[in-house]
Order: structure tokens, then sequence, then C-alpha cells
């Protein structure tokens, strides 16, 4: 209860394209902050720069609206099945600490703007190369201190990669667990650099140092244990693998024999579409290809401009099963990134990554009927 984390059962996540907020999960590492005093909040923008900025919830809503469709996963999400190769740390996840939401608010670049940051800056006359979000939220992971993590200035200043200081979530204010008043909305990236509950914005020469950058949310191989790690051995995790889940059945379920439909969601990060959903009813051995679509009506074509760059792409397709058998899904990007097969080769000792084949397994039982 806290930190609060929750995720909705796998079945109502894809029941829409876009997640309602009541079934969005809920990722936390402290206790979920309070701001009722919306008048006098404001984000403190410094390091640097030539003129530091407090920037106000009027300034943010001067700016162009943007809504931007994203999705977002915790690294963690599939965490759970991974843990039962061999055990590892952290939050125990199904397949649903993702979700699908339409972000409002301004564009990063336009409010960098605001502190004389053209579009398109790598690095700032000052030396300032990474743009650090720090939180209102304390965590004990910071002794105490607020939640940070940083992004890129030049991911940060280019209008292209739509990074937003979002106000709305499906057209509604933010609420608290979502980061009312104001968020980082980091478009193909993990979770865990979409910063919530916005207190300050610093330009930074290194990446942030915090504990979230530097001490967790990085992949390490399956021979790292606590006893051998080197965290500075290894960059801080940004763009989410490819990735799918079947959630329209449970890991283990019993069916009557005939059609059965199989649908679930796949994503990838860095704004990669998803070119094809492959589904096998025989653990693996023999493959058909699902439908993959976003919003009802239009085609979903990967990386074509009418669809969704930064979304996840439903899928379903009907398939025969007359006896008890594993199904198994697996995503291919449009960069033809395929998800490994076995979750041993990805295991790592925090549990990140999940995106090994997500696989159920079907008991066929005949009715008496």
């Amino acid at each position: 209860m806290e930190p609060f984390n929750a995720e909705p059962p796998r079945s109502a996540l894809v029941s829409s394209y876009v997640t309602p907020v009541d079934l969005f999960y809920k990722r936390n590492h402290g206790p979920i902050p309070i701001v009722d005093d919306i008048e006098r909040y404001c984000v403190d923008i410094s390091g640097l720069i030539e003129t530091p900025k407090m920037l106000y919830m009027r300034d943010v809503r001067m700016l162009p609206k943007y809504n931007v469709t994203a999705t977002l996963q915790c690294a963690g999400n599939r965490r759970t099945a991974m843990s039962k190769t061999r055990n590892v740390r952290g939050v125990g996840w199904d397949v649903s600490a993702i979700g699908n939401a339409v972000w409002g608010g301004a564009k990063l670049a336009d409010v960098l703007e605001l502190i004389g940051i053209p579009k398109l800056t790598s690095s700032t006359q000052s030396g300032g190369k990474h743009v650090e979000f720090v939180s209102i939220d304390k965590c004990k992971e910071e002794n105490g201190g607020p939640y940070k993590a940083s992004i890129p200035l030049s991911q940060a200043t280019n209008p292209v990669a739509d990074v937003l200081l979002a106000y709305e979530m499906n057209g509604e204010p933010l609420n608290r667990d979502h980061g009312y008043p104001l968020r980082v909305i980091v478009p193909g990236v993990i979770g865990a650099r979409s910063v919530k509950w916005l207190d300050s914005i610093n330009i930074i020469a290194e990446e942030c140092q915090g504990f979230f950058m530097q001490k967790d949310y990085k992949m390490f191989p399956p021979s790292v244990d606590w006893d051998n790690i080197n965290w500075s051995t290894r960059k801080p995790q940004m763009d989410f693998p490819v990735q799918s889940a079947i959630c329209s059945l449970e890991d283990v379920q019993s069916i009557k024999p005939g059609k059965v439909k199989v649908s679930g969601y796949a994503a990838s990060g860095g704004g990669r579409g998803i070119e094809r959903v492959d589904v096998s009813i025989d653990g693996g051995k023999t493959w058909v290809e699902a439908s993959r679509f976003q919003k009802t009506g239009i085609p979903y074509i990967a990386d074509d401009i009418t669809s969704d760059k930064w979304a996840w792409v439903l899928f379903e397709v009907t398939v025969d099963i007359p006896h008890s058998t594993e199904i198994v899904a697996k995503a291919v990007d449009s960069a033809a990134n395929v998800q490994p097969e076995k979750v041993q080769d990805i295991w790592n000792l925090r549990g990140i990554l999940n995106t090994s084949w997500h696989r159920v397994h079907v008991r066929v039982g005949h009715s008496n009927m």
C-alpha cells in the first residue's frame, strides 16, 4: 500500500485502445504527495543556463497544447514470470504494468525555449547536456530525498520526440496517482523517466546521479549477482525493447475445445512500430500472424503517419484449440527486433525488461452437456 503499486486484470487492460485512468497501472516509490495550492505551485528551472525561471501553471498553459497518445510501461513489467526462473528483487508485476493514454500538455522543447535554449540543442553554452526532472515525491532510496531522473538535452529540445510537461490524461486533469498537477511524459522510454509531481528542472552536464538512474533500472547479464554487481559498468536503461503479452487468457486456463480468441498488446520503444505479431498454439513450433490495430476504422501500418508512433498496438487472432497446449505470442518491431524465446537468456537480478515470448497454458476439458 505504501508505496502504492497496482495493476489491472489483464483482460480488462486490453478492453480498449486508450486505457481508462482507473485501469492505468500505478507505480510509486514513496507516499503519494498532495499538491493543493495550485496558484502557488511552480517549477524551478535552473542549472547550466543564462536565465533561471520559475514556471507557474499559467505559464505552461499559455504554451501551445499538444495531445500525445503514448504508452507507459514499467521496466519491471512481467517481473513475476522472470522471478520463477531465479529470484529477483523488485515489485512483482504480471503483464499489466503498462497502459496507453492521451497525454495533454506543453512540449518540453517549447518550455526550454522560454529560458533561451533553442530547439534541437545538444549542449548549452555553459555545458549543459542533460535535463534532470526532480519530483516533489520523497523516497527511501534517495535517503528521504526526491525522486529524480534525466534525459539527454538533444531529446528534450527535439519537438519530434514529443516530450511533454503534461497536465491532462485522457482529456481530464491529472489525478493525484498520475502526477497532479504536472508531470513529465517521455514517450518510448521506460516509465521510470516520466517523473510525476514535477518540482524542478535542472540543466546539467552529466546525466542525473540519482539512485534510480545510477543504482537501479540498468540491464545486467545473467552472470551478475548481488555479490559482484558494479552499477557503473552499465548505462541507465532508456528505450524499451519490443514487448507483447496475451491478455485474453490467464497463464493457466481451462477452456472448452474449439475456437478461441487470442488477444493482447504489443509495443516497442523509441517510437518503433509493430511490424508483426505471431501466435503459436503448439508451444512455438508453428505460427500464425495476428491482426494488429490501434484506432477503430483506421488500418494500422507500422511507422505510418496515420498511426500513433508512441502507442501500443492491440492484436487478435481466432484459433482452433482441440486439446491442452501452450499458446505463445511474440512481436516484431519495425527495426526487425524480435522478442527472445527464453526468459533464462535475459534473466537479470533486478528483473527488468522481461520481453521473452509470452506463454499461456490452456487445459482443454470436454463438457458433459
